[in-house]
Protein backbone atom coordinates (compact mmCIF):
# COMPACT_ATOMS: atom_id res chain seq x y z
CA UNK A 1 0.00 0.00 0.00
CA UNK A 2 1.35 3.68 -0.62
CA UNK A 3 0.49 6.34 1.12
CA UNK A 4 1.46 10.21 0.93
CA UNK A 5 1.11 13.17 3.27
CA UNK A 6 1.84 16.64 2.96
CA UNK A 7 2.94 19.08 6.09
CA UNK A 8 -0.05 21.99 6.47
CA UNK A 9 2.07 23.60 9.12
CA UNK A 10 4.99 24.53 7.01
CA UNK A 11 6.27 22.93 3.75
CA UNK A 12 6.70 19.00 4.01
CA UNK A 13 6.41 15.66 1.96
CA UNK A 14 6.23 12.10 3.67
CA UNK A 15 5.57 8.93 1.37
CA UNK A 16 5.30 5.81 2.48
CA UNK A 17 4.91 1.85 1.44
CA UNK A 18 3.53 -1.02 3.60
CA UNK A 19 3.06 -4.55 3.26
CA UNK A 20 2.19 -7.32 4.33
CA UNK A 21 4.28 -10.40 4.07
CA UNK A 22 4.18 -14.18 6.19
CA UNK A 23 6.66 -12.29 8.93
CA UNK A 24 4.21 -9.48 9.41
CA UNK A 25 4.30 -5.93 8.04
CA UNK A 26 7.55 -3.96 6.38
CA UNK A 27 6.64 -0.47 6.08
CA UNK A 28 9.44 2.11 4.72
CA UNK A 29 8.62 6.66 4.72
CA UNK A 30 10.65 8.85 3.07
CA UNK A 31 9.84 12.13 4.54
CA UNK A 32 11.43 15.90 3.94
CA UNK A 33 10.83 18.68 6.40
CA UNK A 34 11.29 22.20 4.89
CA UNK A 35 10.70 23.74 8.44
CA UNK A 36 12.90 25.93 9.69
CA UNK A 37 15.73 23.52 10.13
CA UNK A 38 15.15 21.41 7.26
CA UNK A 39 15.78 17.52 6.71
CA UNK A 40 15.23 14.26 5.74
CA UNK A 41 14.40 11.31 7.36
CA UNK A 42 14.25 7.66 6.00
CA UNK A 43 12.50 5.71 8.45
CA UNK A 44 11.94 1.57 8.05
CA UNK A 45 9.57 -0.03 10.43
CA UNK A 46 9.61 -3.79 11.12
CA UNK A 47 6.11 -4.97 12.26
CA UNK A 48 4.70 -8.31 13.45
CA UNK A 49 1.34 -9.70 12.00
CA UNK A 50 -0.64 -7.61 14.53
CA UNK A 51 1.06 -4.60 13.61
CA UNK A 52 3.05 -4.23 16.78
CA UNK A 53 6.52 -2.33 16.10
CA UNK A 54 9.27 -4.91 16.41
CA UNK A 55 11.79 -2.42 14.92
CA UNK A 56 12.36 1.25 14.06
CA UNK A 57 15.65 2.03 11.57
CA UNK A 58 15.68 5.68 11.29
CA UNK A 59 18.37 7.68 8.74
CA UNK A 60 18.33 11.42 9.42
CA UNK A 61 20.00 13.87 6.78
CA UNK A 62 20.58 17.58 7.93
CA UNK A 63 23.22 20.26 8.35
CA UNK A 64 24.93 18.76 10.31
CA UNK A 65 25.20 15.72 7.93
CA UNK A 66 23.74 12.23 8.42
CA UNK A 67 22.99 10.27 11.65
CA UNK A 68 21.25 6.80 12.55
CA UNK A 69 18.66 5.83 15.03
CA UNK A 70 17.89 1.72 15.79
CA UNK A 71 15.26 1.04 17.97
CA UNK A 72 14.43 -2.57 18.47
CA UNK A 73 11.65 -4.40 21.01
CA UNK A 74 13.54 -6.29 23.44
CA UNK A 75 10.40 -7.22 25.12
CA UNK A 76 6.56 -6.63 25.71
CA UNK A 77 8.14 -2.99 26.98
CA UNK A 78 11.34 -3.12 27.05
CA UNK A 79 13.69 -1.82 24.36
CA UNK A 80 16.48 -1.41 23.08
CA UNK A 81 18.19 2.10 21.47
CA UNK A 82 21.23 1.66 19.53
CA UNK A 83 21.68 -1.90 20.75
CA UNK A 84 21.60 -1.04 24.52
CA UNK A 85 18.73 -1.37 26.91
CA UNK A 86 17.24 1.44 28.01
CA UNK A 87 14.97 0.78 31.03
CA UNK A 88 14.00 5.18 31.32
CA UNK A 89 11.76 3.25 28.24
CA UNK A 90 10.63 0.40 29.93
CA UNK A 91 6.53 0.87 30.13
CA UNK A 92 6.61 1.89 26.17
CA UNK A 93 4.05 0.42 24.21
CA UNK A 94 4.59 1.68 20.45
CA UNK A 95 7.13 3.77 19.00
CA UNK A 96 5.89 7.73 17.76
CA UNK A 97 7.91 9.57 15.23
CA UNK A 98 7.41 13.02 15.85
CA UNK A 99 7.51 13.63 11.98
CA UNK A 100 4.78 11.15 10.52
CA UNK A 101 1.30 10.77 11.16
CA UNK A 102 1.67 6.99 10.43
CA UNK A 103 2.67 5.80 13.84
CA UNK A 104 -0.78 7.45 15.61
CA UNK A 105 -2.30 4.51 13.68
CA UNK A 106 0.11 2.14 15.49
CA UNK A 107 -1.15 3.30 19.02
CA UNK A 108 -4.94 3.14 17.58
CA UNK A 109 -4.10 -0.50 16.66
CA UNK A 110 -2.57 -1.16 20.49
CA UNK A 111 -5.62 0.01 21.91
CA UNK A 112 -7.33 -2.25 19.87
CA UNK A 113 -8.76 0.38 18.20
CA UNK A 114 -10.81 1.25 21.48
CA UNK A 115 -10.07 4.80 23.68
CA UNK A 116 -7.91 4.98 26.45
CA UNK A 117 -3.91 5.89 27.24
CA UNK A 118 -0.49 4.20 26.18
CA UNK A 119 2.91 5.68 27.23
CA UNK A 120 4.56 5.66 24.11
CA UNK A 121 8.31 5.84 23.10
CA UNK A 122 8.46 9.16 21.15
CA UNK A 123 11.30 10.12 18.92
CA UNK A 124 11.96 13.75 18.21
CA UNK A 125 13.01 13.46 14.61
CA UNK A 126 15.04 16.47 14.07
CA UNK A 127 17.17 15.77 17.43
CA UNK A 128 16.79 11.94 16.81
CA UNK A 129 16.09 11.71 20.76
CA UNK A 130 14.29 9.44 22.77
CA UNK A 131 11.44 9.87 25.82
CA UNK A 132 8.57 8.19 26.70
CA UNK A 133 5.37 10.32 26.55
CA UNK A 134 1.85 9.35 27.52
CA UNK A 135 -0.93 9.68 24.77
CA UNK A 136 -4.55 9.44 24.75
CA UNK A 137 -7.05 9.07 22.16
CA UNK A 138 -11.21 9.58 22.45
CA UNK A 139 -13.82 9.22 20.06
CA UNK A 140 -14.98 11.94 18.50
CA UNK A 141 -18.11 10.84 16.41
CA UNK A 142 -16.07 8.25 13.33
CA UNK A 143 -12.56 10.09 13.67
CA UNK A 144 -10.71 10.29 16.90
CA UNK A 145 -8.91 13.40 18.90
CA UNK A 146 -5.48 12.70 19.79
CA UNK A 147 -4.29 14.44 23.21
CA UNK A 148 -0.27 14.83 24.43
CA UNK A 149 -0.15 14.13 28.23
CA UNK A 150 3.77 14.19 27.37
CA UNK A 151 6.24 15.34 25.27
CA UNK A 152 3.85 18.35 24.42
CA UNK A 153 1.82 18.78 26.92
CA UNK A 154 -1.76 20.13 26.24
CA UNK A 155 -1.80 19.34 22.50
CA UNK A 156 -4.66 17.71 20.94
CA UNK A 157 -5.41 17.39 17.67
CA UNK A 158 -8.91 15.24 15.60
CA UNK A 159 -7.25 12.50 13.71
CA UNK A 160 -8.91 10.47 10.39
CA UNK A 161 -8.35 6.88 10.11
CA UNK A 162 -8.44 5.17 6.66
CA UNK A 163 -10.26 1.52 6.57
CA UNK A 164 -6.67 -0.05 7.14
CA UNK A 165 -6.21 2.46 10.41
CA UNK A 166 -3.96 4.44 8.61
CA UNK A 167 -4.34 8.08 9.49
CA UNK A 168 -5.06 10.15 6.55
CA UNK A 169 -5.26 13.65 8.35
CA UNK A 170 -3.78 14.94 10.83
CA UNK A 171 -5.32 17.96 12.22
CA UNK A 172 -3.16 21.27 11.88
CA UNK A 173 0.05 18.97 10.82
CA UNK A 174 -0.10 16.63 7.77
CA UNK A 175 -3.11 15.67 5.45
CA UNK A 176 -3.01 12.59 2.58
CA UNK A 177 -2.65 13.40 -1.04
Amino acid sequence: MFHRWRRLDYPGLEVLHWHEHAAGISARSVIVDAGDEPFGLVCEWRLDRFWLSRSLKLKLTDAQGERRLEIERAGPEQWLVNGEPRPDLDGCLEIDVSATPFCNGLALRRLGNQPGELVALYVQAAALSVEPSRQSYERAGENWRYIDLGAAKGFTAALECDEHGIVRNYEGLFAAL
